[in-house]
Parts: structure tokens; C-alpha cells; sequence
């Protein structure tokens, strides 16, 4: 399998590609992004790119993968609903718009986040912005599209935030997390069981595309 990866540099993309790096049925992962994620691996070639609001010259490099991990987000504390809607809506879209002629065998998985709003009813203007993006990429001719919603999530392997205030939140709250995963089971997910239902999911499909904490820890069959 031949794995596209976007944002491998953030907590949930480092976990991802340690699990694709690790896997004997990933033959090959290219990752781009705006910096690069100093590993050397055999398995992987690295694609810089500025400006993935306009991806357009990647098109024909980017062409007959098996699967799509987008990985790429940020958080909407302290950001104008444009602003918001520009680096999450826009960019993933002009991404997968862009992936879509060139990969029709593509099983292409956005990781979204718990209490996406798909409706768009919701008062929270993340909710609201996640759940368009959601729609627009469901309607792409991708082979399969996978909506991954995750709660709570642990580094399991050393991968860090790239903000400094929640790698800082991170460190405090390691000790607690064997603690959360048993009191919110269906909450709490790891980066490590992230990046194995990704694989899987890229694989065998799954019954419906939208994935809760609950179903990516049975995909990712990982334990705490």
C-alpha cells in the first residue's frame, strides 16, 4: 500500500507515521507538509510545501495512492470564524480537490474531532465549520472517504504538540491518563491506535464513514 500523509509533523501525524513506518504492508509514505519531520526512513519521502491552500503544482507528483491520512488541523481558541474557516474548511478541501482526479483507488481518512456537527444546527462555530468540511469531502469520487472523530488523545510513543502550551498540557497530564482511559472508555483514543484504524480502515473498509473514539480503539485494537 502507498500512503499519502498530510501533517506529519502535529501530535496525531507523528503517531500515524510511526505506525505506517512500522507496517510490513505499507510499501511506501510520502508526507507533506510545511516543514519537514527529520526522521530517515527507507519507506519515506518527504514533499515540502508552503502553501497548501494552493496545492496545485503537487498534482503531479501526488498521483495513484491507496490511501490518504490528512492529519493537518489547528484549534479554533482565539480565532475568527473567517480565519477558522480558511485554515480548515478551505485548505483540506483544496487539498482533497486537488488528490481526487489523480487517485481514484484513494480511501482518504480527515481527522475531524468529537462533537463535529454535520447538520450544521450547532452553536459551536468549530462544530458547525468541521461538519461542512465533512460533507464537501464526502461528495469527492475518492475510492472510500473516512470521517475519523476522536475524544481525548494520548501520545503513546513521544510524540509532542507542536504548540508549546499544549505540549506543556500534555506533560501534566500523563500521569492521569491510565485514569481517564478507564473512567472514559469512549472517550480516550491514543495516537497509536489512531494511526492503526487509519491503516486498517484504508484497507478493509468500514461500515459507516464516520468513526467515533469507541470504534477507532476496536479498529486500532489497542489497549492502555
Amino acid at each position: 500500500m502507498r500512503v499519502l500523509l498530510f501533517g506529519a509533523t502535529g501530535m496525531v501525524g507523528q503517531g500515524v507515521l510511526r505506525e505506517c513506518l512500522g507496517d510490513a504492508g505499507v510499501a511506501s509514505v510520502t508526507s507533506v507538509g510545511r516543514s519537514a519531520t527529520g526522521l530517515r526512513h527507507p519507506k519515506l519521502r518527504e514533499i515540502i510545501h508552503a502553501d497548501l491552500l494552493h496545492p496545485a503544482a503537487l498534482a503531479p507528483r501526488l498521483v495513484g495512492f491507496d490511501a490518504g491520512f490528512f492529519c493537518l488541523g489547528v484549534s479554533s481558541a482565539g480565532m475568527a470564524e473567517a480565519e477558522y474557516r480558511r485554515l480548515t474548511f478551505d485548505l483540506t478541501l483544496a487539498v482533497a480537490r486537488m488528490l481526487a482526479p489523480g487517485n481514484p483507488g484513494m480511501a482518504f481518512v480527515y481527522v475531524s474531532g468529537e462533537g463535529t456537527d454535520s447538520r450544521g444546527t450547532s452553536r459551536q462555530m468549530w462544530a458547525r465549520v468541521k461538519g461542512e468540511t465533512e460533507n464537501a469531502l464526502l461528495r469527492l469520487p475518492f475510492r472510500a472517504t473516512f470521517l475519523f472523530r476522536p475524544g481525548g488523545i494520548q501520545p503513546m510513543h513521544g510524540e509532542r504538540p507542536k504548540f508549546r502550551a499544549y505540549a506543556l498540557l500534555y506533560t501534566l497530564l500523563r500521569p492521569v491518563f491510565p485514569l481517564l482511559h478507564r473512567l472514559a472508555p469512549k472517550v480516550m483514543t491514543t495516537t497509536e491506535a489512531m494511526g492503526r484504524a487509519m491503516l486498517r480502515v484504508a484497507r478493509e473498509g468500514a461500515p459507516q464513514p464516520v468513526l467515533n473514539t469507541a470504534a477507532i480503539n476496536r479498529l486500532g485494537r489497542c489497549t492502555v
